[in-house]
């Protein structure tokens, strides 16, 4: 079961608010807002209310909840936020909703001024489509419909939105490249670069590569269009996820790979040095079982098969530059207790955290 008292901010929150929680997420730059969702399907949000990102229409702090009465009902099966900040959800009925900072257009939506104070359905190009996941990047997004499809919206500096045409792209684009007429059964954001896992275990990326995100072998720019991360080619990827610079991978087999930005040793292999391709980490280990890591931080942590959790990266201001074994349950704690701003790296379903 969820550990509230790791989180300060749920804290706010009386004993009987607590009880009614099935899901939660803490975002923001200073990790001062909160949504959560009650067993009864009703979307509450409360905090600091920067840039009117919790949807409330006032643009208000608040520490008492407020409902998102357009939301009640609806099931949430997917949420993820940006640092305007902001956030999209998505709901069982394959609908986008989407608030907050707006003025690189991650929300998908048109807005008199930068923010967006009440949650605005997403509809432009996706009409039709049933949306199963969300991913945001820091001023980009995407989504991934049921038929396996990626579109991504937003800033597009470094080609994170995959658009040749604008340094941003208001409304979501289907992206091709390599993922042209694959199925793509998962998606996740780095700070400018995006990442696609697709049904043969093959992860393609694409956006920012100065550090080596993209896994791709060097470190030269940009890539507009998704490219296959080719040296994991005789791996089948099971999850894959992103930190602000880098990201982590787990096989079937169990084996866990990282790559890209290594300033705070985010990447687990005892120094500070960024990788452009894929390496091992703790190989000797036993099975991984979940990775964790979010384009906020400089973080990462990762589950065994046996239970034992593991994290490094930046941990409290400091560069772990090897995976130290922790005395956590699951890894959405080591985000609680040592990342900074300590935001969650998942919407969180209370007690289903262990895998």
């Amino acid at each position: 079961m969820l550990n509230f008292s790791k989180w300060p901010l749920l804290l706010l929150l009386s004993t009987e608010e607590l009880a009614t929680i099935q899901q939660v997420c803490v975002f923001g730059e200073s990790a001062n807002e909160a949504i959560y969702i009650t067993n009864d399907n009703k979307v509450f949000v409360f905090g600091e209310n920067c840039t009117g990102c919790l949807g409330t229409e006032d643009g208000l702090s608040t520490i008492v909840p407020k409902q998102l009465s357009c939301l009640e009902g609806k099931k949430v099966v997917s949420l993820s936020y940006a640092r305007g900040p902001d956030f999209l959800l998505a709901t069982e009925d394959g609908k986008v909703f989407a608030c907050g900072y707006n003025a690189c257009r991650l929300l998908g939506v048109v807005t008199r001024g930068i923010c967006e104070l009440s949650q605005s359905l997403v509809t432009v190009n996706i009409p039709n489509m049933k949306v199963k996941e969300v991913a945001c990047g820091a001023y980009h997004s995407m989504v991934l419909t049921e038929d396996g499809e990626v579109f991504a919206w937003g800033y597009n500096n470094h080609g994170q939105a995959s658009s040749h045409i604008v340094v941003i792209q208001p409304f979501p684009v289907k992206v091709g490249g390599s993922l042209q007429g694959e199925t793509v059964i998962g998606i996740t954001c780095g700070h400018s670069f995006s990442m696609a896992l697709l049904d043969n275990g093959e992860i393609h990326g694409w956006g920012d590569n100065h550090n080596g995100q993209l896994g791709v072998g060097h470190d030269n720019y940009v890539s507009m269009m998704p490219c296959r991360l080719s040296a994991l080619q005789e791996s089948c990827i099971k999850q894959v996820v992103s930190g602000y610079g880098h990201s982590l991978a787990v096989t079937d087999k169990g084996l866990l790979y990282s790559w890209g930005t290594n300033t705070f040793g985010q990447l687990g292999i005892g120094d500070m040095n960024n990788c452009f391709s894929p390496v091992q980490v703790m190989a000797d280990e036993e099975r991984f079982v979940e990775v964790a890591a979010c384009h906020f931080t400089h973080t990462s942590a990762a589950k065994t098969q046996s239970g034992q959790v593991y994290m490094w990266g930046q941990c409290r201001g400091r560069a772990v530059v090897m995976p130290r074994l922790t005395h956590f349950t699951n890894t959405d704690d080591v985000f609680a207790c040592v990342a900074s701003p300590p935001v969650m790296w998942r919407l969180m379903s209370v007690g289903e955290q262990n895998i």
